[in-house]
């Protein structure tokens, strides 16, 4: 068993109990650490807080990744709050109109949005967190296939998952001095909320069960499993990778 105790974890980007987020936070959960919950604004609110009830210890924050102010006001709070970080979980993506502009029609602030919200976020909140986070703490983000090759109608965001996976290498690179980690996992198809977003999702999800060795899609809590490890002392050597949960789907051609 993992054993997480006295560790500080806080998850961005939890929406409701089929997110990827949640399913995170209920393996840190299990592990012993210690959950800083964060939703997005007052619409999120209620589920947020529903959920944190069932996580021993649970406290739920406002942010909206977009506003620094908030960003900062999040952070001086778990300062506060918990004086230290150990672990941060980014699973926040965002762009609109994904279901009427491809990527030649996606004008140019659709495109800063889902840049900014899918790509800087994380950037923003790694900065933030720094230096709150001691040796051997750990950052996580969430990304998708669709970032290396093109999937029907996941359009700007694979561009913008592209930019994340980036950020992962080179903020790896700013903070391995302070041996903090920074690492993706790259889910495969899920139903979350954020799915919903993009057209016919069902015809991927057919294709990963036909196509991929293990012949099925991935469960969310198998994800979390992967997350709980990546955040643990046990992948004290893994930084700037983007690991693949997706039954094998992404080693596959025709």
């Amino acid at each position: 068993m993992i054993d997480l105790k006295g560790k500080v974890a806080v998850v961005f980007g939890l929406a409701n109990k089929r997110s990827i987020a949640w399913a995170i936070a209920q393996k840190l959960a299990e592990a012993g650490a210690t959950l800083a919950i964060c939703y997005q604004s007052e619409r999120l609110q209620r589920e947020a807080e529903e959920l944190a009830a069932d996580l021993p210890g649970a406290k739920t924050f406002r942010c909206d990744v977009s506003s620094d102010a908030e960003i900062d006001a999040v952070f001086e709070q778990f300062k506060t709050v918990y004086g230290k970080l150990d672990i941060l979980i980014h699973s926040i993506g965002f762009a609109p109109n994904m279901k009427i502009n491809n990527v030649l029609r996606t004008p140019r602030e659709d495109f800063r949005i889902a840049h900014d919200i899918s790509v800087y976020s994380l950037i923003a909140l790694a900065r933030a967190a720094e230096p709150l986070m001691a040796e051997g703490s750990s950052i996580l983000t969430l990304t998708y296939y669709g970032a290396e090759k093109v999937f029907p109608n996941y359009n700007i965001m694979g561009v913008a998952k592209a930019g994340l996976e980036s950020a992962v290498r080179y903020l790896a690179s700013d903070l391995g001095a302070k041996k903090i980690r920074v690492n993706a996992i790259s889910a495969g198809p899920i139903k979350t909320l954020a799915a919903r977003g993009i057209s016919d999702f069902t015809t991927i999800l057919t294709a990963v069960e036909q196509r991929a060795p293990l012949h099925r899609n991935v469960d969310a809590l198998e994800v979390g499993n992967t997350a709980l490890f990546l955040s643990s002392d046990l992948a004290s050597g893994i930084t700037g990778e983007i690991t693949f949960v997706d039954c094998g789907f992404n080693i596959t051609g025709l």
